[in-house]
Formats: structure tokens, C-alpha cells, sequence
């Protein structure tokens, strides 16, 4: 139903090797031998952007991407790198920091408020040619920094032969690998950079993104050309931009980042770490699976490491080149969702391509997300989409209580201000530590037999006004001194 995307092949034999779809996590620069992939889609319209980091010799840089045409210069552009560091940390896995507020002004809120008339919860919807003929260049152009040619291939060891002849440095192993996409019919997108247009930073080719659309009807990902290189597990973070529509892939298991669990005080220092101890427990609970870890409309978030999406941005990634139904105005930034996935995988552990189909609506990680133990950790079918991996540490009121009939539990922002949401960071490349989740976890966390650091109730962790669980004592209540937690028991 959906269209087809991209693979890369890097094609280096000195230095190391660019690592196809080898993706940094969010909230920093991507790192050496990294990509990056936005995909952007409507009807059978596709847009993929590509953001590619590379250390090396440039003369030995080339990529190779099957697509479904004969792309043409006025498919292909190059693109800024600002948008990609944002995008990657707007969807990426974020800690929290909460601070409990002066539970007696909160207890005076709540009751002015239950004066007033009740009001909506949100107050909106959610709503060259080969001497057998056996490879032909059906396209050759020059865009920004990349010459590029666009082959057809009859053989698979003949368009490996033609690569090797033409100067592009691709690893042994290849014709294999080719051999599925040319019975298919695909064409190969070839990019080789001209040294004399690149930039360099602190050693590395600072290559610019890369932007190419088409029509399919199928939506796939061929990951495995980029398994060409792997040498250890590799890391594939791929977002998709799509009207009124999350996706997840149909061939491989589907499932969620476990979210809201609260962490310890220390977490702050090791947020990247523990994020990588949790991913890993949920790939060894879903062998095989393709983790989503966000799924928001692109233009707002709550909490927000950086700010949403804007118009620009949507042009930036392809809204510019969908088709427009006749009729509708042209709005580039409505209702996209952008859904974040995210695999690990090896030579042994991904053996086809990825394939996309739309999904529905889900909710998670959210301060109202609750149950009778707690905050509500898994993924809940919606009707609109809201859900993040999203993570806290909560500072308890320590100041004076003064009234006699103080609301606990309602938390926000620090009350002296500062930075207060982090975005995961590098997460391909953290320390790995598969007790690190128990070390850190502060309430328990089911789905894995994880017992927290402290046990808290649900309404300690976060006591709608109105709900919050009250003590029964035998004589007239005093003023309370005890902590919060101690308070609930």
C-alpha cells in the first residue's frame, strides 16, 4: 500500500567503512560512520532524506540505494544538517525532571477549581554502458558536492564487475546482495562525492544530506545492502512523516518502548546508559522486533527537548514534491505524525527487507497515565497519537506544610527554573550494562520482574486532584511532617 524506501552501501576498503543506516541517538550530532533517514510519505509518493557522516579518504566515498525509477536531477537535492540534529532529538527518548509542588497552594488551587466549570482535558481534537549491456546508466547528474549516476542492471556480478571497473571501491560480497533487488526490476542510485566540493571537520567529510523522491506502491526499506559492511550489531533509527498516520513494519515483530518508569537521582548522569540497558530488555523480551519509541503529531510535543516541527521544516523534507488532493488548501505541516523505530540487528539477524504498513493510533508516556501501581508503562490504542519514551526523576516538596489538609503528588517544573528535559544521547554507541535498568529504576517496572529502589503507590506517584489516597487516623489529624512517600503508607 505504501512506498519503497532506501538502503546504503558504503563503499570504502581503506579507513573504516561507513556502516549503512548506522544511526547515533537523539540530541547530539551524528558521530562517524552514521546515517540518518526521514522518510516522508503520501498515496505512493515517497520522499526519502538521508544524512551521512563519513571517515575516510572522500575519493573512496560512493553510496549505492536501490530505488524503484530511473531517478532524474529534479528528484535529488541536497539539504541543510540542522534539521536532522533536530528532528532526531524531538523524537528521542527524554528524562524528566519533576519537582513536587507546595502541596498546601495546590490543595487551594484544586478547590478553586472545583468551582469553576469543568473544562475539556486538552481544550483541542487529536484527533555508462557495460560491454554485454548488462548494466546501463539510465541517468547521470550532478547535485551539491555528489556526482551521481543512476544504473540498470541485467546481472548482479556484472553490476558488482561495472562498480569495480568504474573506480567505485565496494567491499567483496556484493553480487549477492544485488542479485534480489535487480530481480525486482530496481534501479541503483549511485553517489560518489567530488573531493574538491567537500568540507572537513576535525578529520571528517562533513557530506550534506542527500533528498530524492519517487512513486511505489510499495513502502520497504532494503536495509540489506547496508549489511554489507556490518561488522558488529548496528543500530537503524528511521523516522516517518505521514498525514494522520503511524506506521510500524509488517514482517518483523512489533513493540514499544516500556515508558514512565521513574529513576534515581544518579540517572541524570547515566540517562544514555540506562536507556540502552532498557532498549536491550525489550529486544530480549521481542526477539527480532522493531522497537517504537515515539509516535506524536510533528508539529507540538509534551514535554519538548527542542522544539516541534515547523512549516519549513515539512518543505525541508518533502512536503513541497506530495500530491495535493484538488480542492484541499496546501498546509505543508498538517497533521503529520512522526513515528520513530528503531532495530538493532547483525549479518545473521535481519534476512529481509523492512516493510511498512500504517498502524493504529497509540498513547503512552504521559504525566495522566495512570493505574492502580502507578504510572501506566505501556503503549495504549488511541484515537490519535501520543506516545514517547519518556522517563523521570522527582525531587519531593521539601519546604514547610502548613495546612492541614495538603495535596500531595502534584508535580512540575523546578521552582528556581533551569534545563529540565534531556534527551537521549549516542545510544548506539553507550556502554551496554544489562543490570543498569534495575540499579536505576526507582519504581518497580512489571514488565521485566524489575523491583524499584523505593516502593511507591500509584497515588504517590502522581495523585490526580480530587483521588489522592488519604490517611485514616483515629484522632484529629496533625500537620504532617513526614515525606511523601512515608506519608502514603
Amino acid at each position: 500500500m505504501k512506498a519503497l524506501i532506501s538502503a546504503v552501501l558504503t563503499l570504502s576498503a581503506s579507513a573504516h567503512a561507513f556502516c549503512g543506516f548506522y544511526v547515533a541517538g537523539g540530541g547530539a550530532d551524528l558521530f562517524n560512520n552514521a546515517t540518518q533517514v526521514v522518510l516522508m510519505r503520501e498515496g505512493t509518493k515517497t520522499v526519502l532524506s538521508m544524512q551521512n557522516n563519513y571517515q575516510g579518504p572522500p575519493e573512496n566515498f560512493a553510496m549505492v540505494i536501490p530505488v524503484p525509477i530511473v531517478l532524474q536531477k529534479e528528484n535529488v537535492k541536497t539539504l541543510s544538517r540542522d534539521v536532522f540534529v533536530r528532528i532526531d532529538q524531538l523524537a528521542a527518548p527524554r528524562l524528566v525532571e519533576y519537582w513536587e509542588q507546595d502541596p498546601c497552594r495546590e490543595r487551594e488551587r484544586h478547590e478553586r477549581m472545583k468551582e469553576k466549570k469543568s473544562l475539556s482535558a486538552f481544550g483541542a481534537k487529536y484527533d555508462g554502458q557495460f560491454e554485454d549491456a548488462l548494466v546501463k546508466v539510465e541517468a547521470q547528474f550532478t547535485v551539491g558536492e555528489y556526482e551521481i549516476v543512476v544504473l540498470s542492471a541485467k546481472d548482479a556480478l556484472a553490476l558488482e564487475l561495472w562498480l569495480k571497473q568504474n573506480k567505485y571501491k565496494i567491499p567483496s560480497g556484493a553480487e549477492p546482495l544485488f542479485r534480489p533487488y535487480i530481480q525486482q526490476g530496481m534501479k541503483f542510485f549511485v553517489a560518489r562525492v567530488d573531493v574538491t566540493k567537500v568540507q572537513f571537520k576535525d578529520g571528517m567529510a562533513m557530506l550534506s544530506p542527500l533528498r530524492f523522491h519517487y512513486d511505489s506502491e510499495k513502502f520497504e526499506l532494503p536495509v540489506r545492502l547496508g549489511l554489507i559492511n556490518a561488522k558488529d550489531k548496528q543500530d537503524l533509527i528511521v523516522h516517518i512523516l505521514a498525514k494522520n498516520q503511524r506506521y510500524e513494519v509488517a514482517n518483523f515483530p512489533n513493540a514499544t518502548i516500556p515508558t514512565n518508569i521513574d529513576l534515581v537521582p544518579s540517572a541524570k548522569n547515566e540517562f544514555g546508559p540506562f536507556y540502552v540497558s532498557l532498549f536491550d530488555r525489550t529486544l530480549q523480551k521481542n526477539p527480532g522486533a522493531v522497537i517504537t519509541e515515539y509516535a506524536w503529531q510533528a508539529t507540538s510535543c509534551d514535554p519538548c527537548p527542542t522544539a516541534p516541527l515547523t512549516e519549513a521544516d515539512m518543505l525541508t523534507f518533502g512536503s513541497d514534491v506530495l500530491p495535493v488532493k484538488p480542492g484541499d488548501p496546501f498546509n505543508p505541516a498538517s497533521g503529520f505524525v512522526l513515528t520513530r523505530l528503531h532495530a538493532r540487528y547483525d549479518k545473521t539477524s535481519l534476512g529481509e527487507d523492512l516493510v511498512f504498513r500504517a498502524a493504529k493510533g497509540i498513547e503512552g508516556g504521559r504525566e495522566h497515565d495512570r493505574e492502580a501501581e502507578g504510572l501506566r508503562q505501556t503503549a495504549v490504542e488511541s484515537s490519535f497519537n501520543n506516545f514517547q519514551g519518556r522517563y523521570a526523576i522527582r525531587y519531593p516538596w521539601t519546604g514547610e506544610v502548613k495546612c492541614t489538609e495538603p495535596l500531595w503528588g502534584v508535580w512540575g517544573q523546578n521552582p528556581n527554573g533551569g534545563k529540565d528535559i534531556i534527551a537521549a544521547k549516542d545510544t548506539a554507541f553507550q556502554k551496554r550494562d544489562p543490570e543498569l535498568l534495575a540499579k536505576l529504576a526507582e519504581a518497580d517496572v512489571p514488565v521485566f520482574e524489575v523491583k524499584g529502589r523505593k516502593k511507591l503507590s500509584g497515588v504517590a506517584l502522581r495523585a490526580a486532584p480530587g483521588e489522592e489516597k488519604k490517611p485514616e487516623p483515629t484522632a484529629p489529624a496533625p500537620i504532617p511532617t513526614k515525606r511523601w512517600w512515608e506519608f502514603w503508607k
